[in-house]
């Protein structure tokens, strides 16, 4: 198979894990006859150094000409820190998912056997924690209608029924994959655009009769991520709940590093890690590389090349396994390796198999 992947390594430690991610991806494409063909773009803080644009023109033609685009991260402290800066590396990202039409962000939420001692919740609780969050991603406060005065500002929570009918649309087929159980996450009990997702979730759910669907209220579904994460087997919610919802997922592995995620939609497909942009590591060889590189994996998958992700995954399990891992996850005891060492541990691991 020949792919074009645009790849936008963005700020803070971006570049250093998508180093490890594109060298993984080429090991497998070479192992397994296929031709990639790489085109950098710029995008986040770095891009606004640049030509003054998170998102450029030209990056947005690089992605629509792809076949994928393998993401790192965006965001700088210069910019956090400036409450009165217009703009932020924050909008290129929102930019490429409103510009690609990427409406569904797709987030497994895995726990590694050998890892469960680093989640902060309790071994009986999290080992086989095995679920997915689907995120609705170009819709709700982040993209309606704002004011920000002086002593008054608002967000509006526009959805329309379309928006709301192809994201549960995406969380019925992933169901229908996996365990038959979505849960529907909103908080119809306060806000007029969760009833409308209620509404239609229930009007289409007997179209799936072979899915269990359950409705939760946010806050309830909080608690039960922490309670019992195992209940869970697909979940799709609205872009502000599913954003908290997300990370809060990250916690039951023990570790933001470890989760990747795919946004699909309209055009080219995005493949990124979950995490942000770590300035604080930023240079120091110190950032973990597996959730970008199991972001390839995810990337491979979704051209139907499922043996090329399998191998992806065996790799990273190996590396855990052996303590090939990065400070923030290593054992006590173990010895250091940096995300270059991670990296280049599971490429040579690749290309023995």
């Amino acid at each position: 198979m020949k792919l074009k992947i645009a790849v936008l390594a963005g700020d803070g430690i971006g570049p250093e894990i998508m180093e490890q991610g594109v060298a993984v991806m080429s090991a497998v494409a070479q192992k397994f006859g296929h031709e990639v063909e790489y085109r950098e773009a710029l995008c986040g803080a770095h891009a606004i150094d640049e030509v003054g644009d998170p998102f450029p023109e030209e990056t947005f033609q690089t992605c629509m000409e792809a076949n994928a685009v393998l993401f790192a991260s965006v965001g700088d402290p210069k910019f956090d820190n400036d409450p009165t800066a217009k703009v932020r590396p924050e909008q290129g990202l929102l930019a490429m998912r409103k510009r690609l039409g990427l409406f569904a962000n797709v987030r497994p939420v895995t726990t590694f056997d050998c890892l469960v001692h680093k989640s902060p919740l309790k071994d009986e609780l999290v080992r086989g924690a095995d679920f997915i969050c689907i995120r609705e991603l170009t819709g709700g406060m982040y993209f309606g209608e704002k004011r920000e005065g002086t002593d008054e500002a608002y967000d509006t929570n526009y959805y329309s029924r379309p928006e709301v009918e192809r994201i549960l649309r995406v969380a019925y087929q992933y169901a229908r994959q996996r365990r038959k159980h979505l849960t529907v996450v909103d908080k119809a009990n306060v806000l007029a655009s969760s009833r409308l997702w209620r509404k239609v979730a229930q009007e289409m759910m007997v179209e799936y009769p072979d899915v269990v669907t359950d409705f939760m209220y946010v806050d309830n579904a909080a608690m039960r991520m922490i309670q019992e994460p195992r209940f869970f087997d697909v979940m799709v919610t609205e872009n502000t709940f599913g954003d908290i919802l997300t990370d809060e997922g990250s916690c039951i592995t023990g570790s933001m590093g470890l989760l990747p995620s795919a946004s699909t939609g309209e055009h080219t497909p995005v493949f990124e890690p979950i995490h942000g942009s770590w300035p604080q590591g930023k240079g120091l060889n110190i950032a973990n590389p597996l959730a970008q590189i199991l972001s390839v994996a995810m990337l491979y998958e979704y051209f139907g090349l499922k043996e090329e992700g399998t191998l992806i995954r065996e790799a990273v399990n190996a590396s855990l396994d052996q303590n090939v891992r990065t400070p923030e996850i290593q054992v006590e005891g173990g010895l250091h390796y940096g995300t270059r060492e991670v990296g280049q541990w599971i490429v040579k691991y690749i290309e023995k198999k």
